[in-house]
């Protein structure tokens, strides 16, 4: 019994074609993420409770330091807000996440307190690629 052998595969240029077509798109995915984080306009600070948003605080009109206090779920949270950042300073909870968290000041940075449901989010101003993403301990 004889076999079958097996064709000979060669590239033609449809397979060439589709390997430029595929590196085209990668190279530009990567400038995309490369160059997409960048915002911009006025630093917001968003806070939420229980995923529904309660409230905005424009943080570019503040002159002096804002204190704040939010209370939900049992635990009250005091927060400070100024022109740069938004900090959780005290809070009741058990575990002080929040607190630990410290200060956040750039867009897409957040503070959490799990067991008041609380969360408090900053939108817009400048990236700052040069800085961690998170802190932890």
């Amino acid at each position: 019994m004889r076999m079958k052998s097996s064709p000979k595969l060669r590239p033609n240029i449809w397979d060439g074609l589709l390997a430029a077509v595929m590196l085209a798109l990668a190279v530009a995915g990567g400038v995309l993420l490369w160059t997409g984080g960048g915002e911009t306009g006025d630093l917001i600070a968003v806070v939420s409770v229980d995923g529904a948003e309660t409230e905005r605080v424009s943080l570019a009109g503040l002159t002096a330091p804002e204190e704040r206090t939010y209370t939900h779920n049992g635990y009250t949270l005091h927060v400070t807000f100024t022109a740069e950042s938004a900090q959780v300073t005290a809070s009741d909870c058990p575990t002080q996440d929040c607190v630990h968290t410290g200060a956040i000041t750039r867009g897409g940075q957040s503070i959490v307190c799990l067991p008041a449901r609380l969360v408090i989010q900053l939108e817009g101003g400048a990236a700052d690629d040069g800085s961690p993403d998170l802190v932890i301990g």
